[in-house]
């Protein structure tokens, strides 16, 4: 149960949401009352009376209160907030938040590694809700996300490099008895120097300062293919005509001839790079990358779907992070390579940045592609 302080705190929060009531902040009142005067308030948001009762009804016993608190966690999994478009917190938000707070701070640490979603709204919350300094903090440990496709690389690289030295040992055989042991020697050397060089083209290890890097710096927004055709030079790329809101469509060049065709492409929504320096495909010019996902051997390939009812130009939204993103991405700083390597959809194909979701004021982008890397 919420200490007086927190009460006044939370009718002081839940007075700048709901301005049909009139709550006093020097009110003593407990959460419970505080719902039943919502409820009976004149202001009947049907969404809001759910999130209220679920509120008031919350259980305190420890194992009902975790089952509860694991549906709360499902529901956040598609969306940022419990209700608003986008990343506006709602008084649904701040009623729950204080309802579930007491059970939530006293979880093991086991126990919230089985709540990713809700300790990542009730983060949100404590920061965003105006609780000033009434309820303690509840901390947070930062889970970095390792997407599949660097395994990946390195699986391939080694079974390259053991198909290359048996057929060095093939070829080894067929010498004499002493070309066979020099050659078998040569051979092992062989396999030691390609190894070293696989070793080599691998993918260089992240500085530390670039795994914190921002994707708040990336300008992605919700654009609208109005028509798309084949590249006139080149037959892995199409050309795309997108609207993104702005006053003439942007030209941009894809690399889906493989995966989607032109009748495809037309007419949907889809996420847009707006931020990439222009650049020439095949003498093509380029203003723009469309977010595509891609299952781990790249034979699947699709472009992040919109939610229906998201606005075209809209901008994508990440909880936590509301950074000013760069006029133009600087190419040599290699700033969308080091974001996109924590780009990816999760179990169940929604597309993240390290598990937080893309998210428009229609809900979260998506993929029919689960665990897939987004480019």
């Amino acid at each position: 149960m919420a200490s007086a302080d927190q009460k006044q705190n939370i009718v002081s929060a839940l007075s700048k949401h709901l301005s049909t009531l009139s709550l006093d902040p020097n009110s003593d009142k407990d959460i419970k009352s505080l719902c039943t005067e919502i409820l009976n308030s004149s202001q009947k948001d049907n969404e809001l009376v759910k999130w209220v009762e679920f509120a008031s009804n919350f259980p305190v016993d420890s194992g009902a209160s975790f089952k509860a608190l694991s549906k709360l966690n499902e529901d956040l999994s598609k969306k940022s907030v419990i209700l608003g478009n986008g990343l506006k917190i709602s008084a649904a938000d701040i009623v729950v938040f204080a309802s579930v707070y007491s059970s939530v701070i006293s979880l093991s640490n086991s126990d919230r590694n089985k709540l990713p979603h809700l300790l990542r709204w009730m983060d949100y919350i404590q920061i965003k809700g105006d609780f000033g300094d009434k309820f303690q903090t509840i901390l947070l440990e930062k889970v970095q996300f390792e997407p599949p496709a660097s395994k990946s690389v390195k699986k391939v690289e080694v079974e390259s490099n053991v198909k290359k030295t048996e057929s060095e040992t093939k070829k080894a055989s067929s010498s004499d008895a002493d070309s066979k042991t020099k050659n078998s020697s040569g051979a092992k050397k062989a396999a030691a120097d390609n190894q070293t060089s696989a070793e080599k083209k691998l993918p260089e290890k992240v500085d530390e300062r670039d795994k914190d890097i921002s994707v708040s710096l990336l300008k992605l927004q919700i654009g609208h293919i109005k028509k798309a055709w084949k590249h006139p030079s080149a037959d892995s790329l199409l050309v795309e005509e997108i609207d993104v809101g702005e006053a003439k469509c942007r030209q941009v060049v894809s690399g889906l001839a493989k995966f989607c065709s032109p009748e495809q492409l037309t007419n949907r929504l889809v996420v847009l790079v707006t931020n990439m320096k222009p650049s020439k495909l095949r003498d093509v010019a380029s203003e723009g990358m469309v977010l595509c996902a891609s299952n781990e051997d790249h034979t699947v390939v699709e472009p992040l779907i919109a939610p229906e009812g998201a606005k075209v130009g809209e901008f994508i939204l990440f909880s936590g992070h509301e950074g000013k993103p760069e006029d133009v991405l600087n190419p040599k700083k290699k700033q969308f390579e080091k974001i996109a390597v924590n780009l990816f959809t999760d179990d169940k194909g929604i597309a993240t940045f390290k598990g937080i979701p893309f998210m428009t004021s229609a809900g979260p982008c998506t993929s029919s592609i689960p665990r897939a890397s987004i480019k």
